[in-house]
């Protein structure tokens, strides 16, 4: 499907097939906030539960202290429950 006709969340479901990215990056990409883009993905993960492909979700993850049980798995908190670090990696996702 060529660009101009696939909406933004097919798009992104392309992306992600081919490399994990943040949401971030997601948002960089097809110039849409962070929480636009952890939308589509959690709108991609619903859209995989009867297909053959699954989202795989690399955690955030604590810089300081390897803290990754977050009950959120594709929100990045603003700091580490454990520590109290504000530096907390975001999570990365892709489709497989």
């Amino acid at each position: 499907m060529r660009d101009a006709e696939s909406t933004t969340r097919e798009r992104i479901h392309d992306r992600l097939r081919t490399a994990a990215a943040t949401p971030s990056t997601l948002a960089e990409e097809f110039d849409v906030t962070a929480a636009v883009a952890t939308d589509h993905v959690r709108h991609v993960a619903r859209s995989l539960e009867h297909a053959d492909e699954q989202l795989l979700v690399a955690p955030p993850e604590c810089v300081d202290c390897g803290f990754s049980d977050f009950d959120d798995l594709l929100n990045r908190p603003s700091r580490c429950p454990d520590c109290g670090s504000e530096s907390v990696h975001e999570p990365r996702v892709r489709v497989d």
